[in-house]
């Protein structure tokens, strides 16, 4: 009998032990620290250690950055243009990765989709969304919140709220490099030329030859209109224009007003697209516009603006503003797929993640030609 209990009390604690543990593991959870590339006060910038982030809605999704890029919104938020930026965030809104993991309400990528990831953050289903307004999605969670007021893509993982409108899949024969832009300046570009209204008639001007002044310039090539001028003040930045789009007509700053009056059949562009953000700029978009034309504005601004209406007067111009509505993710990457947009030309440099600091140097003071930088994961 004394065998027989020891040998009960022997299986039960075993067993019990066994219960434990199981419930043990089943709770924990491996913690794994991160490089991330912080907002830490307004004017600085740098690396923090933060914890991989974890699902916190069932519509999230945790995604493993394979390449990430550095916006001029990004030095907004270091220069304290964009007040609603969280200090402590992980900056950093381009990107695209694999995903790792996803909530219960996630169905349409799987662990181990390549996906982009949208600039903006939107619900679907509110009145905004269901208009194609996603950049005045009315949740908590809508509009640019990743790298601004949430955690962003400048680091290893990144959770991503509303994956469900957030991420779009890589089609197999797009490279990353080709999908780095879908979610933020290429969308950008799309939506401007969208609401501009292009017809295969109009003179184009686009002011501005930065990234998303080029973005812009793809996109309205694809309207086909009679005549296309980029305005540009930087020499190196017109050289690039001619040599990778020579059907572009290209001007400086100085000489657009009487160039775009001389080129276009009714006294001015038919569209303009004011996508430089300069001081003097966005006079200049209105000016060179005939009469009846559109104004779409892209750029953003570090001080407000003068719009002139005694001087305007008669022009009947009609003004297009505000955020991207970044909902044409999945049909830019089909353009992509069928070889109609190449971004790649755009990127001149490439840095490893643990050497981000170099790249924002470069970038924020426009050294080596640069135009964009693509970030990669630091080798293992």
């Amino acid at each position: 009998m004394m065998n027989y209990l020891y040998s009960f009390n022997n299986f039960f604690l075993a067993s019990f032990a066994s219960l434990y543990c199981a419930s043990f593991f089943d709770n924990f959870q491996l913690i794994i620290i991160m490089k991330a590339f912080t907002y830490i006060k307004q004017g600085v910038f740098g690396f923090t250690e933060k914890e991989k982030p974890i699902l916190i809605d069932e519509h999230d999704a945790i995604v493993r950055v394979t390449m990430s890029s550095i916006c001029t919104s990004d030095l907004h938020i270091k220069h304290g243009s964009v007040p609603r930026a969280v200090p402590g965030i992980t900056v950093g809104h381009e990107m695209v990765g694999v995903v790792d993991e996803v909530g219960e309400k996630v169905t349409h990528v799987k662990p181990g989709d390549r996906v982009t990831v949208n600039v903006e953050t939107y619900c679907g289903e509110c009145f905004y969304c269901q208009h194609g307004y996603v950049n005045n999605c009315t949740s908590p969670h809508g509009g640019w919140a990743l790298g601004c007021r949430i955690d962003g893509g400048q680091t290893e993982y990144v959770r991503v709220p509303y994956a469900t409108t957030g991420l779009n899949r890589i089609p197999d024969n797009v490279s990353d490099e080709q999908a780095l832009f879908v979610g933020d300046i290429l969308a950008t570009g799309f939506w401007a030329t969208r609401i501009s209204e292009i017809k295969e008639e109009d003179t184009v001007l686009i002011i501005g030859a930065g990234p998303t002044g080029v973005c812009c310039l793809l996109c309205t090539l694809l309207k086909n209109p009679q005549k296309i001028i980029v305005c540009e003040k930087s020499e190196a930045r017109r050289a690039f224009i001619k040599e990778h789009y020579p059907q572009v007509l290209v001007v400086e700053p100085e000489d657009c007003e009487a160039f775009v009056k001389e080129q276009s059949l009714h006294g001015g562009a038919d569209v303009v697209m004011e996508v430089a953000g300069g001081p003097d700029t966005f006079q200049l978009a209105w000016q060179c516009a005939r009469p009846n034309a559109i104004v779409t504005i892209v750029a953003m601004y570090d001080k407000p603006q003068l719009l002139p209406l005694p001087d305007m007067y008669g022009k009947n111009l009609i003004f297009k503003t505000g955020g991207v509505d970044g909902c044409d993710c999945e049909e830019i990457l089909h353009l992509i797929s069928q070889g109609r947009i190449d971004t790649t030309p755009l990127i001149t440099h490439r840095f490893p993640l643990s050497k981000i600091e170099e790249a924002y140097d470069i970038f924020e003071n426009r050294k080596d030609g640069v135009i964009k930088i693509a970030i990669y994961p630091d080798k293992e």
